[in-house]
C-alpha cells in the first residue's frame, strides 16, 4: 500500500559494491542543498485550464557561497535530446554553472527561468548590473501533462522562489514531490529519487551524489538490479498511452576535482545507470544529464590559471560510483512515489512493493547475493 513506501535499500536492494553516503542522497556532497515546492490542487473533473495541478519545482544549489561569482565546473550529456535544459550552451562552451538548478514541467520552463532570474536579482544587487551582468539559469523539464493540467498557468515565479528558499542539506524528500509530483516511471508513478556513493580512501575518498527526475520507461523493460521485474507485471486496467516514452533528468554532484571535460564524461556514464533500469533513450524521450564539481572555478585576473584534476584510469572508480548511484536513485523515485490521480481522472499507480519483493524472491535475488 502507499503508506508502506520505502527506499530500495530498506527493501534489501543494494546496487553495486561502493558504499553509500550517510544520507544516501545528493546532499552527501558537502554544500549541496535541495528544496521542493509541490503545486498540487484542484479536482480531476476540472475543465482544461482550470486544473487540476499536479506539478511543482525542485531546486538544487551546488553551493550557497555566492554561486554567481563562484561558479562550479560542469559538464553535460544528452542520452536522448527530445527535451530542454536551459544553460546547456554555457555549460558546453564555458564548462560552468553559476546559478542554482531548477527542475519543473515542460511548459513551465519559462516560469522556472524567470523565477530563478527574479530570485537572484532580488538577493544580489550585482545581478543584471555591471558587477555581475547577466545570468543564464539552468532549468530542466519533463512532461507531466498526463496527470497535470498543462493548459493552466498553475506554476508561478513565487513557487520557484519557495523551492529555492526551502533548499537544505540533509535528507531529501523523494517520490511524488516537487517537480516529480506528476511524473511517471515504467507506467507506474515516478518522481524524484536520489542516491550517493563514497569511494574508498585508496580511490580518492570522493563523494558522488545523484538526483533524478524520472518520467520514462516501458513497463516490460523495468529491471531491478539485474532482475527483469517488469516482465512479470501485467499492464493494469488503468488506461495509459500506447507510447509511454517520457523523459528523465539526472543531476550529478561530486567533490572530486574534475574539469568540464571530465564532468561531461561522468554525465555520459550516468546514462548507463538509466539503461540498467530499462531506459532505451526512446525517440520521444528527453533524457538529459548534467554533472558538476563543487570545487570552484576561481575567477582571476591572471592570464593563465592552473587546476589539478583527476585523469586517466584514476577516474574509473568515480564512473562506477555514478552508474550505481543513478540506478539506485531511479529505483528510489519509483519505490517512494505514491498513487496520484490527475486530470480527467487519470491515475498513475504506485508500484506495489509487495509484488516487487515476491518477484525478487522468485528469482532468488537475496540468496544469490
Amino acid at each position: 500500500m502507499d503508506g508502506d513506501r520505502m527506499r530500495a535499500r530498506d527493501m534489501g536492494v543494494v546496487i553495486g559494491n561502493v558504499p553509500s553516503g550517510p544520507l544516501n542522497a545528493i546532499t552527501d556532497v558537502v554544500g549541496v542543498q535541495v528544496g521542493h515546492r509541490t503545486v498540487s490542487h484542484g479536482d480531476p473533473g476540472d475543465a482544461p485550464g482550470a486544473g487540476p495541478s499536479r506539478t511543482g519545482v525542485t531546486a538544487i544549489w551546488p553551493h550557497r557561497d555566492d554561486i554567481v561569482r563562484n561558479p562550479v565546473a560542469a559538464g553535460f550529456f544528452a542520452l536522448s535530446g527530445t527535451g530542454e535544459m536551459t544553460g546547456r550552451s554555457e555549460i558546453e562552451e564555458l564548462g560552468r554553472i553559476c546559478t542554482p538548478i531548477v527542475l519543473t514541467n515542460t511548459m513551465g520552463v519559462g516560469v522556472g527561468y524567470h523565477g530563478a532570474c527574479r530570485y537572484l536579482i532580488q538577493h544580489d544587487d550585482g545581478v543584471g548590473d555591471d558587477d555581475v551582468g547577466f545570468v543564464i539559469p539552468v532549468v530542466a523539464e519533463c512532461d507531466d501533462s498526463y496527470l497535470h493540467d498543462a493548459r493552466g498557468s498553475h506554476l508561478t515565479p513565487a513557487h520557484v522562489a519557495e523551492a529555492l528558499d526551502a533548499a537544505r542539506s540533509g535528507p531529501v524528500e523523494e517520490g511524488a514531490v516537487g517537480s516529480g509530483t506528476g511524473m511517471h516511471s515504467y507506467r507506474f508513478k515516478g518522481g524524484i529519487g536520489t542516491s550517493s556513493r563514497v569511494l574508498a580512501d585508496g580511490d580518492g575518498g570522493w563523494t558522488v551524489g545523484v538526483l533524478t527526475m524520472t518520467n520514462f520507461g516501458a513497463r516490460h523493460r523495468l529491471t531491478i538490479d539485474g532482475v527483469p521485474v517488469g516482465r512479470w507485471f501485467p499492464l493494469t486496467d488503468t488506461p495509459v498511452p500506447d507510447r509511454d516514452e517520457g523523459s528523465g533528468i539526472v543531476v550529478i554532484a561530486t567533490d572530486a576535482p574534475l574539469d568540464s571535460r571530465q564532468l561531461a564524461r561522468l554525465a555520459k556514464r550516468a546514462s548507463l545507470g538509466l539503461g540498467r533500469t530499462g531506459s532505451t533513450g526512446a525517440d520521444g524521450s528527453g533524457e538529459l544529464l548534467v554533472a558538476f564539481s563543487t570545487r570552484y572555478l576561481p575567477r582571476t585576473d591572471e592570464p593563465v590559471s592552473e587546476h589539478r584534476v583527476i585523469d586517466g584510469h584514476w577516474v574509473d572508480p568515480i564512473f562506477e560510483a555514478v552508474i550505481d548511484a543513478t540506478e539506485e536513485s531511479v529505483l528510489n523515485a519509483l519505490f517512494m512515489a505514491t498513487t496520484t490521480i490527475g486530470r480527467r481522472g487519470r491515475t498513475r499507480e504506485a508500484i506495489p512493493l509487495d509484488q516487487v519483493q515476491t518477484i525478487l524472491e522468485q528469482h532468488q535475488y537475496w540468496s544469490n547475493r
